[in-house]
Parts: C-alpha cells; structure tokens; sequence
C-alpha cells in the first residue's frame, strides 16, 4: 500500500492538474472496481479521465514521484479482476479519450484513442464498407482494454483476435516514456515484437493510449443460423467436422440446453429448448450459400433436430445479442443467486470430451451451470450458478472450476482463452507455463516497471 503522506500527497497533485476530471467520491471509486472473480472488488483511491497521451504521462509522473499505483481502466467489463485496486491508488480512466484519428480505407486500417468502442469504429466505418471484426459481447468494451486483455469473441473462428488484428500501439510506460510499437506496414522483421509484448499484458508494462488496427471489409452477403442438436457432444463433432472440411464460416457458437432455456426467457425467443450451434457464414453470394449447404450436411450427420438460416439483418442481430446477453440472460433465469463465468480453451479435437465430461462434472455435483462457447477455436465457457452465502457450494464450484482447468491443461489447452489471468486466474499461470515462463515474464517486468505500480497484483502477483 502507498504511504498514506504521498498518497495524499499524490490526490492534492491529481486534483490540482485535473480539476473535476480527477474524483475521490465514494460511488465514483466503487464504480471502478468490479470484479466477476471470487475476490471483493477493491475500489482505487482517486479515479483520473485523461483525454491525451500528454494527460497519461503527467498522471504516470505524480504516480512514480510518490510511489503510487496505477490501474489503467476502459469500460470496466473485464472478468477476472483486471480493475480491481488491491493496492490503492489511481484508476486511470481512458473512457474520454474516444478519437478516431485516421482512417485508410485503401490500406484497411485505422488508427484510434484506447478509448473507442468497437461499436463506435463500426459505425464511423461502415460508410466506407469497413469494419474491425474483434466482437467480445460487451459492446461497451473499449479497444484499449480489449488489446490489454488480448480480447477475441465470437468472430475470432475466421477474422482472429486482437493478437492478429493490431497492426502497432502508442504506450505509456512505467517511467514516463512514450513508445510506438511499430508502423502500419502489415509484416516487419525490426526488432523485438513489443506489440506483441504489450497485447495481453494487462496493463501490467505499460498504458496503451493508441491503437492501430486492421480492417476488414464488410462482406456482400451474411447468413446466420440457430442449429439445434440431439447432444452437446454432437453439437462439437459438428465444429470438428466443420473445421475437417475447410470451412471458412465466420462464427460458430456453442449453448446448452439450459443456456438456451434462459436465452428464450430473456431474449423472447422461441428455440427448442436442446443444445444449439450458433453459426455464421459471410462472404459473396455464391461461396455463402456453398458454406451453407456444406455445413448443412455436417451438422445433420452429427445429430441437428433441423437447419434454418435467417438471411435478414434484424433476424441475425436478435440471434446474436441474444448470445451476447448469455450471462445477464443466466443472472435473470436464476434470481437471487451468484453467477460467475469462467473460460479454458483446448485443442479442437478435444473439445466433444472435454465439454461433456465439464457437464457431466456439474451435473454431478448438483450445480447448475450453462455452457456457452466460441467452440469454432476450442474455447468454452462455464456460467454456475451458486448461493454466495452457502461456503459449502461455494467450496464444491471452486473445486468444479479447479477441475475444469485442469482438465482442459491435460489435452494441451489453457486456464484461460479470452478472460486473461486478472487476479482470478493469476494461481493457474505456473501450472500451465511453468515457473522458468512465469520468472521470464517477471523479469519483463521488472525492467520496464522497477517499482512495480503499474496495475500491481495482477497475473504475476
């Protein structure tokens, strides 16, 4: 924790250079420390909206002078305790740095404030024919903090996630310095790949303030499906054998039966009520309707109850905001209860086993969990639902969760394949990389934050 002198020291500083822009209020604090693990959220001192790179810079140098950590801080809808405070100090809100400052259509790329939403790009874009694919679910999610979290979603099966989609970024850096990772050339064999280093990191070595970003252009023709299966494992096989065949499809989206159940509640659909893929393909005509028919067979021979594709926009958007709201559509089924989310991703061919013997493990137990996947790139997500209040369920989801990392780190995959390690997945690092990674990975840091105060308490606490 900082010395309560500087640290008072450091808010006078803060308050003097941005007025009203730097909060110490009660609620504005709370407000900046949400968390979806099992740790309390841990609300920072002073919240700070810079609205330049010169504005970071200046909060990075009070913060070092006094010794004071920093979180860096987008949207807040991160899920593994990535804005918690545990520590104190400075939640820096980039949420007003919301530029867009250069667009090439030509090039297909753009370059942005860490602040912009996607769905704020999208709409600037879509004149020129373009968009940027990363679709995490949370809309509200801003490219700074999806780069920081290495953020994918539901289009990452075809157009990949932010790790293949940010060409170069503007950072701040524990000691003040402002670096550009790189240019807006699509390959460079200069140097260390700071990019690179920097996407996923946390804001754990530095403050992302600017992204550049590959576009993509918007495709003559979409077509999305709610495809019902006999079983789960049916509904993997049918990913498998999707990806056997070569299929480009653009999404594909995994629920279970009770996932669906809640979904119809919230949403005001009509599905039936057993495991679904949810599917997408894109492109021109004449190769959308060939993905199409291809699937089609696939999936029949893998156990799909029907096959009905909704052509029309609004049909499309229903769909997926309807598997966008998974969670909140999980939180309103079950009322009164805890629900946490938590991800692994494991190789394809591993997926129908892991996903079921996942389910067969809750079920086992008694606890209620959905499942909801991007299982187009092996990554699945489990939604239990517990009484906060009970420590024994408490324990029993904890051990559940336990199992499900390690079961998936049996096959080859990882504690975590969108969410990032945060505070809830930081135990796990050294179980799936090894202590000799996870000592390299704290020498990076180190080096680029000597005196550790760039969002501490994080991945490598």
């Amino acid at each position: 924790m900082p010395d309560a002198t500087a640290l008072k020291q450091a808010v006078s500083a803060l308050i003097a250079r941005f007025g009203e822009r730097a909060e110490t209020g009660e609620a504005v604090r709370a407000a900046h420390a949400n968390t979806l693990t099992w740790i309390a959220a841990q609300a920072p001192d002073v919240v700070v909206w810079p609205l330049t790179t010169d504005e970071v810079v200046a909060v990075v140098d009070i913060a070092s002078r006094h010794r004071v950590p920093i979180i860096p801080f987008g949207a807040g809808t991160s899920l593994e305790g990535h804005v918690n405070a545990p520590r104190g100090g400075i939640s820096l809100d980039l949420s007003r740095m919301t530029r867009i400052l250069r667009v090439s259509p030509e090039d297909f790329d753009c370059t942005v404030e860490a602040g912009v939403t996607r769905p704020a790009l999208n709409a600037h874009l879509r004149d020129a024919g373009l968009f940027f694919p990363v679709d995490p679910g949370a809309g509200e999610a801003t490219l700074g903090g999806m780069a920081a979290t290495r953020a994918s979603g539901t289009n990452a099966m075809r157009l990949g996630t932010m790790r293949d989609n940010v060409l170069s970024l503007t950072a701040v850096m524990a000691s003040g310095a402002v670096i550009t990772t790189g240019g807006r050339a699509r390959k460079s064999a200069a140097g260390l790949d700071l990019t690179r280093l920097l996407i996923g990191s946390e804001g754990t070595l530095g403050i992302i303030t600017e992204l550049t970003l590959k576009l993509s252009p918007i495709p003559a023709r979409v077509l999305a499906a709610a495809c019902p299966f006999a079983t789960l494992s049916g509904a993997c096989r049918a990913t498998i054998g999707a990806h056997m065949s070569g299929l480009t499809l653009q999404r594909m989206e995994l629920l279970s039966a009770d996932m669906i159940r809640a979904v119809n509640t919230h949403a005001k659909l009509a599905l039936p009520e057993v495991p679904h893929l949810f599917v997408e393909a894109a492109g021109g005509e004449a190769a959308t309707q060939e993905q199409i028919e291809e699937f089609r067979e696939i999936a029949l021979a893998n156990g799909a109850l029907s096959f009905a594709w909704a052509a029309e926009e609004d049909q499309r958007r229903a769909l997926w905001r309807a598997r966008h709201d998974a969670f909140w559509a999980v939180r309103a089924q079950w009322p009164g209860k805890s629900v946490l989310v938590s991800d692994v991703a494991v190789p394809l061919s591993a997926l129908a086993a892991c996903v079921s013997e996942t389910v067969e493990d809750f079920a086992a137990e008694g606890v209620i969990a959905p499942v909801v996947g991007h299982v187009g790139d092996g990554n699945f997500h489990m939604i239990p639902v517990f009484d906060a209040d009970d420590a024994v369920e408490v324990g029993r989801v904890r051990a559940l969760l336990d199992r499900l990392v390690v079961r998936a780190l049996a096959v080859g995959g990882t504690c975590t394949g969108e969410h990032g390690v945060g505070q809830g997945k930081a135990a796990y690092l050294s179980v799936e990389l090894g202590a000799p990674a996870v000592e390299v990975m704290r020498a990076i840091k180190g080096a680029l934050d000597p005196k550790g105060l760039l969002n501490p308490g994080k991945m490598l606490s």
